[in-house]
């Protein structure tokens, strides 16, 4: 069976990219013939990624659709005459963009109303979590069902050195972590907020560190910049380093402390199986799919208390029982999306037939 998939653009180290080329290890494995296709495609990829103006991207029995995006992939993958798999993997609300950049306020919104076209055209719409599949299922899709993000947890536990790296994180200062870029939704404010309260009400000794774009909404990185400013807080505390290849990314897992998420919204985020794998306790906000993602595991708080996060924030780094007890729920967690729970998805995916999909990890 020819199962292949579809993403816009194939970028080095984008969790969408990294989870369409591990679905498609698996579903050779299983003896299918697969391939990855894209508009858009990074240099270091070109050999790994085929072009979507190769006939063999619309030759598939079965094409998985990776959608974050507006593009032409949509109406292409609405025609195909072969099985047609829509994969959710979130769109951020427009609203978030509105204060910062009229220009994503108007992506996020073609984002959403390009996805409604697609109601009615495909056979089976999935969300990477129930959080999405129910997004779906409101917009008016049928036959809805979920196939979680296949992440390769990989790159932040193999062995790594870099020895300069690691020697200036392995100071007197306490570490904590966000993976991801600097965007609206993701509340980089709060994360400056909990540091003026974890500096006033725990410890003076901290460290920040924000690993991903900042360039991608600069008005909201300014704003960042303009609070820590308001707060005086020292600016050697927040680290913000921009993209970094795995090698540097798997040390700062390696000498963080607690992993922070104060996201309110996300579509499954991936740093937080990074961050089990790596055994980091993670201290996340209680919102939209990540209470989903973590299943129980890790140390989630709702309503938005900044204070009471402080306060869990230095249990987290100080209190090892606390510790031990939340990484190990952490691993049992993590087991749920090993490459057996995925293959399984893939192959109940490479099966159907019509009607009801329901291949979720609770």
């Amino acid at each position: 069976m020819i199962i292949n998939q579809w993403v816009p653009a194939a970028h080095t180290g984008d969790a969408i990219g990294d989870s369409a080329r591990r679905m498609r290890r698996l579903l050779r494995a299983m003896g299918h013939q697969s391939d990855l296709y894209a508009l858009t495609i990074d240099d270091d990829l070109v050999d790994d990624v085929l072009d979507f103006d190769e006939p063999g991207a619309r030759a598939g029995d079965l094409t998985i659709f990776h959608y974050a995006l507006p593009s032409p992939m949509s109406d292409a993958f609405g025609r195909l005459p072969g099985g047609r798999v829509l994969q959710y993997h979130n769109v951020t609300p427009a609203a978030f963009f509105a204060p910062y950049d009229p220009a994503l306020f108007r992506l996020a919104s073609l984002a959403r109303a390009e996805l409604r076209l697609l109601v009615g055209r495909v056979d089976l719409a999935l969300g990477v979590s129930d959080f999405n599949r129910r997004e779906l299922e409101t917009m008016g899709f049928a036959n809805t069902g979920v196939l979680p993000l296949a992440v390769d947890t990989a790159r932040v536990t193999r062995p790594m050195e870099r020895p300069a790296l690691e020697k200036s994180l392995d100071d007197e200062l306490v570490n904590f972590l966000f993976v991801g870029r600097i965007a609206p939704n993701k509340k980089i404010e709060d994360h400056i907020k909990l540091a003026e309260h974890y500096k006033r009400y725990v410890d003076a000794f901290y460290r920040f560190i924000f690993v991903g774009r900042y360039d991608a909404v600069p008005s909201y990185y300014s704003a960042i910049r303009a609070l820590m400013s308001e707060y005086r807080l020292l600016d050697e505390r927040f680290v913000f380093t921009g993209p970094v290849p795995d090698e540097e990314l798997n040390v700062y897992y390696q000498k963080a402390a607690v992993y922070i998420s104060l996201s309110e919204h996300e579509g499954f985020c991936a740093p937080l199986l990074e961050a089990m794998a790596a055994g980091v306790p993670v201290l996340a906000y209680s919102a939209a799919a990540v209470p989903e993602t973590l299943g129980g595991a890790g140390v989630q708080f709702a309503p938005k208390d900044l204070e009471y996060a402080a306060e869990l924030l230095g249990a987290l780094a100080f209190d090892d029982n606390l510790r031990v007890k939340v990484i190990e729920g952490q691993r049992r967690r993590l087991a749920d999306f090993g490459d057996d729970r995925i293959a399984s998805g893939l192959r109940a995916l490479a099966s159907y037939r019509g009607g009801p999909f329901r291949d979720v990890v609770q």
